[in-house]
């Protein structure tokens, strides 16, 4: 019954959240175009619900040369690939705005399991013990709050697996707020990605998410 609830509060949520923040958009489609060639949206093919794929939006915050279909975490070197626009969105987390329109349509909700790359296998693999590939993928989630990118793949599975478990108004509203403060505070935010953490000295910028 929750399930069905849950896509109204989606579908309404992001309506009004595309419509308050077109200004928003607007001036990020601008400053993404003066920063660097190339289009403004990024799309990559992602796991959703029942492992079905879908392309997740992003606001490109990469070279257009960057090698396609590799976790950020597994670049060589990922910062010479970030464009200056493109650290200030992961930063901030503004990248993922675009992902309100993948919750309008269904693709996914406000919060769940983050979407899995469509060649993580490992880590699709681990959710599969906990059914964490059986419900829509969010742009938020409990592993994002209890550890974001500090987490090694078989953390990840079980924080997801305990939100299939725990999923309710109250578990959703715990996630969302939490990672509203997560972003404020930039918690579990690795240079490079997920697994293992990072001394960096010059920021702490998410590479991945």
């Amino acid at each position: 019954m929750y399930m069905k609830i849950k896509r109204l509060i989606d579908i309404i949520l992001s309506l009004i959240g595309l419509i308050v923040l077109s200004p928003i958009y607007l001036i990020l489609i601008i400053s993404i175009k003066i920063d660097s060639r190339g289009p403004v949206l990024f799309k990559q093919k992602r796991v959703g619900i029942n492992k079905t794929h879908f392309n997740i939006l992003k606001f490109r915050t990469m070279r257009i040369d960057t090698p396609k279909d590799t976790p950020t975490h597994l670049l060589g070197n990922p910062e010479q690939y970030i464009t200056k626009m493109g650290k200030f969105l992961r930063k901030t987390s503004l990248d993922e705005l675009p992902q309100i329109w993948n919750i309008f349509v269904g693709r996914m909700s406000i919060i769940g399991p983050r979407p899995a790359l469509w060649n993580q296998y490992d880590l699709i693999k681990e959710r599969d013990k906990y059914g964490a590939n059986d419900v829509p993928p969010g742009l938020t989630g409990w592993a994002q709050i209890n550890g974001r990118d500090e987490l090694p793949i078989e953390v990840k599975a079980k924080l997801d697996g305990e939100y299939v478990q725990k999923i309710s108004l109250g578990m959703d509203v715990k996630c969302f707020f939490g990672t509203i403060v997560s972003v404020v505070k930039s918690d579990g935010v690795v240079e490079g990605g997920t697994g293992a953490k990072k001394e960096v000295a010059s920021s702490k910028e998410s590479i991945s998410k």
